[in-house]
């Protein structure tokens, strides 16, 4: 009921209040990671999937167009294979519905790592390597922040329950940009860009105030004049400060609730400015990672 209120309320306010934008704090057409897809390497990202996640193909694209080599890694290949990561610089866990969300919010994905001593080590290991860096998307953010204690930096992080709304959202929502460590929205501070949504359980919850307050917030959903917002449908989960991404202390590893891997070209958006062509700003975020692996 009360964001069906929510929502009623946003028809009597002004306009703007509501509206899509779009301001980037960069250039939209500068392709930073150009110089380093120019000498031909193409560092290695682990594409990681699990039953029931439906990403791994658009990731796979963008961090192809990045400059990288996407290898699709299912978890089958880790748990009962052996697979490790040394060979790899990234590692990606994308979204979808691990298990069928049975456990809720990627906990059993999470779980079939943390409980398998050869997973663990792999991918400790990975995170505690410092020239690697990783992304969690919508599932795949719920499942890193459930492996936070592998993570070095992460301590502070929420984890995701279900949205205020009860209902799976997928829709185009607004977000800010926030100054963050995270070497993937490096040079992206203070744009605020649509981006697509699309899940049931997002709200942020933390263990306590203190985390609240020392957790790295990289993302948070703002209305149409740019602040940060919890009402419905403009934060389609209703989390506290319109918080929705997250990064560890030394920006190497990023988790977030909104999907950049579908709308890093303009075609794909909904609604997009008429002076996009081909790229659109969540383009950045790939194109930093290979920049950042040199």
């Amino acid at each position: 009921a009360e964001v069906v209120a929510q929502d009623e309320a946003l028809l009597d306010a002004p306009d703007e209040v509501s509206a899509l934008r779009a301001e980037t704090s960069f250039d939209v057409e500068e392709n930073v990671a150009a110089p380093y897809i120019n000498t031909g390497a193409r560092p290695k990202v682990a594409i990681l999937r699990e039953q029931g996640v439906n990403g791994q193909q658009e990731m796979a694209a963008a961090f192809t167009l990045a400059g990288f080599d996407a290898v699709d890694v299912h978890m089958e290949d880790v748990l009962r294979d052996g697979l490790r990561f040394d060979d790899f610089k990234g590692l990606v866990a994308c979204g979808g519905f691990s298990y069928g969300d049975v456990l809720g919010a990627g906990r059993g994905w999470a779980s079939s790592i943390l409980h398998n001593p050869q997973a663990r080590e792999a991918f400790e290991q990975f995170f505690h390597r410092e020239d690697t860096f990783a992304l969690g998307v919508c599932n795949g953010c719920q499942m890193l922040s459930n492996l936070k204690d592998l993570i070095p930096g992460a301590e502070h992080w929420p984890r995701f329950v279900r949205n205020a709304s009860e209902q799976f959202e997928a829709r185009l929502s607004l977000v800010a940009v926030t100054d963050s460590p995270s070497i993937l929205l490096d040079g992206m501070a203070g744009s605020i860009i649509p981006v697509a949504v699309a899940h049931g359980e997002g709200r942020v919850k933390f263990a306590n105030e203190a985390d609240a307050q020392a957790a790295a917030l990289a993302l948070r959903y703002v209305d149409g004049t740019g602040a940060p917002t919890e009402t419905y449908p403009l934060n389609p989960n209703g989390s506290a400060g319109g918080m929705t991404g997250f990064t560890t202390t030394d920006g190497r590893v990023t988790i977030m609730m909104p999907h950049p891997e579908r709308v890093f070209r303009a075609v794909q958006h909904s609604w997009k400015p008429d002076h996009w062509q081909e790229r659109a700003p969540w383009r950045r975020l790939f194109e930093n990672a290979r920049r950042w692996v040199g």
